[in-house]
């Protein structure tokens, strides 16, 4: 086990790029958190770890995918967590952004009317939580859009409706199969063509749009598309460290889910790109890319297993149990190779106690005798 780097903290955040990290929740590990049961969160736990990430300096990004939105995370355990984050971020002075989506339908087809409707409720709770609003992208929208008018109505009116410029978010396929054909296409320059004609219809009301399709010449193309002032946050898990550095033309913002894990490596690499030393953010990034692209391997939707197992070792908990029982998501041979890559990069604060859990998990999930 390598030792790990010793990198200075501070809560301010970065003043070259603006930085979410997409933050994970903690499982009551005593609750009745089996799949398809209501979810069970342990929230002094799941409070401290954003605590964490603001000590730092990153933002977080709440209720997304990252928190099992909708991957055993249901919508009153959903809107517990807006409530409280909104609480402990105006408590520490904490960026937070927050996801708003219509997980509080059931299963089935809606009307765009209803749909719409229940974005409205959910971003009711982000904007009282006095958090952004992520428009997180919504699976009961793509069962029912007819195209390309219906996502433009959807949005539009809800982005008239938001006290403060959102943040869109078009989440790819991989991460959640239910979401092909997003924007009215399953061709993604069509699709582009839809998102470019609702922000340029909204500019002012738009912070910014977190793309996660982990194509990172069609985000640069997007990112050189969008009007002035507009941000493009980067959801490449896959590319992240060259799209944040960016070129002569522009760069990406931050908000990834591979943050949670590597937030401190993270944080001290953009405090090198805002001190102008490219070594030091290469040479801080590079070992976390093999981490990140093993963490969000195929079938990808499975990474949040990958988040809490780094999570548990790093000592951020005490248990590796998820809400949904989704800490079966992952195999053994898969959470070995995260372990070894998780030492390589650096992320394991104590490695003594990093290895003293890893012989407890595998004396259980794979002994040898």
């Amino acid at each position: 086990m390598r030792a790990p780097a010793e990198l200075p903290a501070t809560p301010e955040p970065p003043a070259s790029r603006l930085a979410y990290a997409a933050a994970h929740v903690v499982a009551d590990p005593l609750g009745g958190n089996a799949p398809g049961a209501p979810a069970a969160v342990d929230w002094d736990t799941t409070l401290a770890f954003r605590r964490h990430l603001w000590s730092l300096g990153l933002g977080v990004a709440d209720a997304m995918d990252t928190a099992q939105r909708g991957m055993g995370l249901d919508w009153p355990a959903t809107r517990e967590l807006i409530t409280r984050s909104g609480a402990e971020a105006r408590s520490h002075g904490g960026l937070l952004a927050c996801g708003v989506g219509t997980d509080q339908l059931a299963p089935g087809t809606h009307t765009v009317g209803a749909i719409a409707a229940a974005y409205e409720e959910q971003l009711e709770v982000v904007e009282a939580a006095g958090a952004r609003p992520i428009l997180m992208a919504s699976r009961a929208l793509a069962h029912a859009a007819r195209g390309a008018e219906d996502y433009l109505a959807v949005y539009g009116r809800l982005i008239g409706q938001s006290s403060r410029p959102v943040i869109l978010h078009w989440l790819g396929e991989m991460f959640d199969p239910a979401l092909a054909g997003y924007w009215g296409s399953g061709d993604v320059t069509a699709a582009t063509a839809t998102v470019l004609a609702l922000i340029e219809a909204h500019a002012e009301r738009i912070d910014g749009i977190k793309v996660s399709l982990l194509d990172a010449d069609h985000e640069v193309g997007l990112r050189r598309a969008l009007p002035p002032g507009v941000r493009l946050y980067t959801g490449d898990d896959f590319n992240y460290p060259a799209l944040i550095r960016g070129d002569a033309l522009g760069h990406s913002d931050a908000l990834l889910g591979v943050f949670d894990p590597i937030a401190p490596v993270a944080a001290a690499a953009l405090r090198a790109l805002d001190a102008g030393d490219l070594d030091r953010y290469d040479a801080l990034l590079a070992p976390t890319l093999p981490l990140a692209r093993h963490l969000f391997a195929a079938p990808t939707f499975h990474y949040k297993t990958g988040v809490v197992f780094l999570a548990w070792l790093a000592g951020h908990q005490d248990h590796f149990t998820m809400v949904g029982g989704a800490q079966s998501g992952r195999s053994v041979p898969h959470l070995v190779e995260l372990f070894r890559l998780a030492d390589a990069a650096g992320v394991l604060p104590d490695p003594h106690l990093a290895v003293e859990r890893m012989r407890r998990y595998l004396a259980v999930a794979a002994p040898l005798g």
